[in-house]
């Protein structure tokens, strides 16, 4: 079993903002932490072409910027660092195999514009088999946590509450896998979980990764009930986590980017399928979300 977080890395601020919301994961899940940063110059076996000296460079300055950022902060984790000479998207997806979870950084366009998706994320999160958990620049711990009381300085907090983790679900493909990582962040920030279902009708695949065209006007209490059904397991396994259930008649893109506002971690799904015809899918509500949503996004691949 996996024992590490894996982060990408490069010369970004973003990607040092993932790499150490990565270590504060790690710690939360008592794992070490992996560093991998991919490099284009290496030439093909046989190849005469000798390797690009200058971009190899850059790249080992651009990982020993985030190793040594990591360590500071964290000098009681263990941290691993790989640099290897092929494409993002491949050192990524075999990365993932081996690990417990995938932080990438995303662009972004301040906290109230949200994300700006790259072809590396929108392919590593389309693709792989882990959770894939979206982060961007200017994200730090602080965000995490519910603000201090007025007057009140964080440093006369000992332990200063985590925001609740936010579980965009579909009572019709809720997933194990999807409800399990929500619990268990909530779980191990000893946070509350909020779990929205919407009922709001969108154009194509939805946030759970299916055709969703026909759910508005449904009656809200028959899907509160079913909400509750799918929850009823996972709240006794998780005892001490706090959940709130909501179920509205808004639309899920809309509903999970304004709950996102107060929380530490937004969790959505992406429903794993034979992609031999139509190729990964992220889902258009997920896609929206991990575009606007003003904390980080996990995306959990699900049957």
């Amino acid at each position: 079993m996996a024992q590490h977080v894996t982060a990408g890395v490069d010369e970004s601020a973003e990607s040092l903002a993932a790499a150490h919301w990565a270590a504060r994961e790690a710690l939360r899940r008592g794992a070490g932490l992996r560093l991998v940063h991919a490099w284009h110059g290496q030439p093909g076996p046989g190849s005469s072409v000798p390797v690009d000296t200058g971009r190899l460079r850059a790249a080992e300055r651009a990982l020993r910027r985030s190793v040594a950022s990591v360590r500071a902060a964290h000098p009681g984790l263990r941290v691993e660092d790989v640099l290897l000479p092929d494409s993002p998207v491949t050192v990524l997806l075999a990365a993932a195999e081996e690990s417990e979870v995938v932080v990438l950084g995303s662009r972004g366009l301040g906290r109230i514009a949200g994300f700006v998706l790259g072809s590396v994320s929108q392919h590593v999160v389309a693709r792989s088999p882990r959770p894939v958990v979206l982060v961007r620049a200017g994200e730090a711990s602080a965000h995490e946590h519910l603000p201090a009381l007025d007057g009140v300085s964080p440093d006369e907090i000992p332990e200063t509450p985590y925001r609740d983790v936010v579980l965009g679900l579909d009572t019709e493909h809720p997933g194990d896998e999807l409800i399990g990582f929500a619990f268990e962040s909530a779980r191990r920030r000893g946070a509350g979980l909020r779990v929205i279902h919407a009922l709001g009708a969108v154009s194509a695949y939805g946030a759970y990764g299916r055709s969703d065209t026909a759910r508005a006007g449904e009656p809200v209490a028959e899907r509160e009930h079913l909400v509750v059904a799918a929850l009823r397991p996972w709240c006794e396994k998780f005892p001490r986590v706090r959940v709130t259930e909501t179920v509205t008649e808004g639309r899920p893109a809309a509903e999970l980017v304004h709950a996102s506002a107060c929380a530490s971690l937004l969790v959505v799904g992406r429903r794993t399928r034979d992609t031999r015809r139509l190729g990964p899918l992220i889902g258009a509500v997920t896609h929206a979300v991990l575009h606007h949503a003003d904390c980080p996004v996990a995306v959990v691949p699900h049957t």
